[in-house]
């Protein structure tokens, strides 16, 4: 049989079949090790870092004034325009007075009868009572003569009011301005006639100061629990979109808006505006600095954020209860990959990074992510190159 028996032939297949079977079995190993989860991971690390509030709101001049006017009539001159600058009690329109003067003429007129009326009851009273006295006259007409003189006091008081109102529609005709500023709006035109009958007609809007500013910034009601007076503010507006303002916050206002079901807040933010840069009306982006930590352990939001997949390994660790206000975080053993949970408490955030409270170490790392594993061959090494087909 070739020199070769058959048992050392049946010995021969026995060791070739265990040596096939360890091949095989050794790229499953290294298989099971390829497949585990890898993970992308950053340190905890020592940062400052700084909270914001974002809201967005109009500039407005600290004092703004609408300048109406009190009486009907149509608008005769004008005597200020756009960005005119004004002083107090400066004549800015005037309407047609002729009507006014008019009825200030009649009144006036109206006076002067009635004081003649109380001087002719006077001299009437007197004889009356001159006659009484000598008993040629009655009681009666005395009594009569003296309520007709007091009657006659009463009408000269009523139209000297009513003089006293017509002078004063009459001085009405020219609008004057009430306070030292600039003019930011004008709405009449000369010719234009305004009425007054149940509303008054505002003819221009006035600025008092526009070096001094406010923003009237809508807050969302889940940040205006962090918005506090004195917190320093910047902001941008679409005129200058380089340039960064700056302000204060000076009131939280307790009024809430509604609008479509969000609920906002006013917040009045003070603002430096000596350049007179800004407008009013301008739309400003708000942020406004509610928190800052220097020096604090930081740990990135996407660590925050991250979930392991199904085929992650854990270390036994007792994580199942998660403290109301903390949060969980996965650590990566570098030789097993398996995770350790930690259970962390969060301080501010500036919405890429957290400050780090309790539960972590400055250089643990933390997992952000789950690194994709690659297509491998059937025995755990990369896929065979495909066949090309070559033509003959």
């Amino acid at each position: 049989m070739n020199g070769i028996s058959l048992s050392g032939r049946w010995n021969i297949r026995a060791f070739t079949a265990v040596v096939v079977l360890l091949l095989l079995g050794l790229p499953a190993c290294k298989r099971n090790d390829d497949t585990a989860p890898k993970y992308e991971t950053a340190p905890a690390k020592k940062g400052d870092i700084t909270q914001i509030v974002t809201a967005s709101g109009t500039l407005s001049a600290l004092v703004s004034v609408d300048v109406g006017s009190q009486i009907s009539g149509r608008i005769q001159t004008l005597s200020a325009d756009f960005n005119s600058r004004v002083k107090k009690g400066d004549v800015v329109a005037e309407i047609e007075p002729d009507i006014y003067r008019a009825t200030l003429n009649q009144c006036a007129g109206e006076v002067q009868s009635a004081k003649a009326a109380l001087q002719l009851t006077k001299l009437t009273a007197e004889r009356k009572r001159a006659l009484v006295t000598q008993k040629a006259g009655t009681q009666a007409d005395l009594d009569k003569a003296d309520a007709e003189y007091q009657q006659a006091e009463a009408t000269v008081v009523i139209q000297q009011a009513l003089m006293d109102r017509a002078q004063a529609d009459l001085d009405h005709c020219r609008i004057m301005a009430p306070v030292d500023g600039i003019v930011i709006s004008r709405k009449v035109d000369v010719g234009q006639t305004v009425a007054a009958a149940m509303t008054t007609p505002i003819l221009f809007t006035m600025a008092q100061d526009i070096t001094k500013m406010h923003i009237i910034a809508s807050v969302s009601e889940a940040d205006i629990g962090q918005v506090a007076v004195g917190q320093t503010v910047d902001f941008t507006v679409e005129a200058f979109p380089d340039e960064i303002f700056h302000g204060q916050v000076t009131q939280v206002r307790k009024s809430a808006t509604t609008t479509n079901n969000v609920v906002t807040y006013d917040t009045v933010i003070d603002v430096e505006n000596p350049e007179q840069k800004l407008f009013p009306g301008m739309t400003a982006e708000v942020s406004i600095y509610v928190a800052k930590r220097q020096g604090v352990l930081l740990v990135p939001n996407a660590a925050l954020r991250y979930a392991p997949p199904d085929t992650a390994k854990f270390e036994k660790t007792d994580a199942s209860k998660v403290p109301r206000g903390s949060r969980t975080v996965y650590l990566p053993e570098a030789k097993t990959s398996t995770l350790k949970v930690a259970i962390v408490k969060i301080g501010i955030t500036d919405g890429l990074n957290s400050e780090v409270l309790s539960g972590l170490h400055e250089g643990d790392p933390v997992a952000t992510a789950t690194i994709p594993i690659k297509n491998s061959g059937p025995f755990g090494g990369p896929p065979p190159p495909e066949k090309k087909s070559q033509s003959k």
